[in-house]
């Protein structure tokens, strides 16, 4: 399909890249290009047997790099961000035809489960609030999810049967537009290694005037989540506190940083104490020590402290 391209990264894809490439190449896109972020299974493999272009990395550059990498390898005006664990079920015009439109930065898809049923609340967010991080943190969200602030960032009353203008597509099913990529300087690459790079784009392109569109007629099977039982407990806190810490530095006013701050060091103590109960046991508490240090330095000395 002449003008898009499709970026694919990997780490450990193995059992998940060969029926999203195979879908993938089956899908008329120019050019498929998968990076990989040094993959110590089969991933390589599998990408081999379909004769697909990779980038394969000698070290894990993290996932806002390796997608910079991706399109930096392609020249069509549109790319197409898919994750390893989702597989395309339609045509991909309808993400182009809705990237075309007057002003947008791109389009997400529809994303459906194993059960057929369509992934909201993660296929399609609002971008998140201090408020909805702060509740999101304190499990709030979790104990009450039909709280105001979390419907409105988990986008839970959206209307999925039709097109409509939307905040943050899921980066997992995700088409961009090359002319935008460039102007606002790609994904940001100090959201290492993962989590919340593509909610700064997506923050960034509507702070500059963009938006993105909902269609519901490309779909894409998501089983979702492959990558991430990989990486140890302790540390997928970390990573996730200090992406969500950097986001909020970025995008924030001061007072509402100083309050995410202090929930993150409320949150990481208390997921802490009840690691120790779970399997992760005591591995879990030197991570959230450091994520509860850094949030304190966050809260008392200010935004700079998240960029460290």
């Amino acid at each position: 399909m002449g003008g898009i391209a499709i970026v694919i990264v990997t780490y450990n894809s193995g059992r998940e890249i060969g029926p999203c490439l195979d879908a993938a190449l089956a899908s008329g896109a120019e050019s498929v290009v998968v990076v990989d972020n040094a993959s110590a299974d089969a991933t390589i493999s599998e990408i081999g047997k379909r004769g697909a272009r990779v980038i394969a990395n000698s070290g894990n550059r993290g996932f806002a790099a390796a997608v910079n990498q991706g399109f930096q390898a392609t020249t069509s005006p549109f790319i197409l961000l898919l994750n390893p664990d989702a597989v395309i079920q339609s045509g991909i015009e309808a993400l182009r035809n809705a990237s075309e439109l007057p002003h947008a930065a791109g389009a997400g898809g529809k994303l459906i489960g194993r059960d057929g049923r369509p992934q909201i609340g993660f296929m399609v967010r609002n971008l998140p609030t201090a408020t909805a991080l702060i509740l999101e943190l304190l499990v709030l969200n979790r104990m009450f999810p039909w709280n105001p602030a979390n419907r409105r960032y988990r986008a839970l009353n959206l209307d999925y049967d039709n097109e409509i203008a939307v905040e943050q597509p899921a980066g997992a099913f995700l088409m961009i537009r090359r002319d935008v990529w460039e102007e606002l300087g790609g994904f940001d690459e100090n959201f290492a290694p993962v989590w919340f790079e593509d909610v700064d784009f997506c923050r960034r392109a509507v702070d500059h005037g963009y938006w993105f569109c909902y269609t519901p007629n490309a779909v894409a099977l998501h089983t979702g989540g492959h990558s991430i039982p990989q990486i140890a407990v302790e540390m997928r806190q970390l990573y996730w506190y200090r992406s969500l810490l950097r986001y909020s530095a970025k995008h924030f006013g001061a007072l509402s940083f100083r309050a995410v701050s202090v929930a993150v060091a409320a949150g990481s103590a208390m997921r802490g104490v009840v690691g120790v109960f779970s399997q992760a046991g005591l591995r879990s508490l030197p991570a959230s020590g450091q994520v509860v240090r850094l949030a304190c330095r966050c809260a008392l000395l200010g935004r700079k402290q998240a960029e460290a």
